[in-house]
């Protein structure tokens, strides 16, 4: 895996070892930020961050800040080291469950410009109603959430659906924050 674009473009990125992790392809990742369009200055919030492909992403292409929440040690771990190989500021990695870490941002009152959601596929049908709960008070005004699911997965959140695309097995579904 490589960053796609902004000051860390053609780097690789590690991914954690093993078959736990499922790293968004380049091509997907690429689809998504033309998708969510610039990021210069955001706050973002990466859930089921895996290798952090998607936060560094985001930081890379100029989000000011990142928290990145893994519950798997070594895909945190492996989070760290890509953030201190690719020398990236502002980033902060939480171990720990992205549901419980999602209701403390909400009752922090903690609101980010672009929320990540890219749960291992077939967890995503048991999340999506605390998903429902606990996304929206956590995404700003004008704020855009993306989910990744199983290509055959239509996400409903109440928040107001911008678009979804299939890329092969996957579908990318981005939302709205509330102006």
């Amino acid at each position: 895996m490589r960053v796609i674009a902004g000051s860390r473009k053609g780097h690789t990125i590690a991914a954690p070892h093993g078959l736990d992790t499922r790293p968004t392809s380049d091509r997907v990742r690429e689809s998504i930020f033309n998708l969510v369009g610039p990021v210069d200055g955001a706050s973002a919030l990466d859930l089921y961050a895996g290798s952090g492909a998607l936060g560094i992403e985001a930081l890379s292409r100029g989000a000011r800040r990142a928290v990145f929440v893994e519950r798997d040690v070594d895909a945190a771990r492996t989070i760290e080291r890509n953030l201190d190989r690719l020398r990236l500021t502002g980033a902060r990695v939480v171990r720990g469950d992205a549901l419980a870490t999602l209701a403390q941002e909400a009752a922090a009152a903690r609101k980010y410009d672009l929320v990540l959601v890219d749960p291992p596929y077939g967890m995503y049908p048991s999340l999506q109603s605390q998903l429902a709960r606990l996304l929206p008070p956590v995404l700003g005004a004008d704020g855009l959430l993306v989910v990744e699911t199983d290509a055959r997965v239509e996400p409903e959140l109440p928040l107001t659906l911008r678009t979804s695309r299939r890329y092969g097995s996957v579908r990318v579904t981005l939302f709205e924050g509330m102006p």
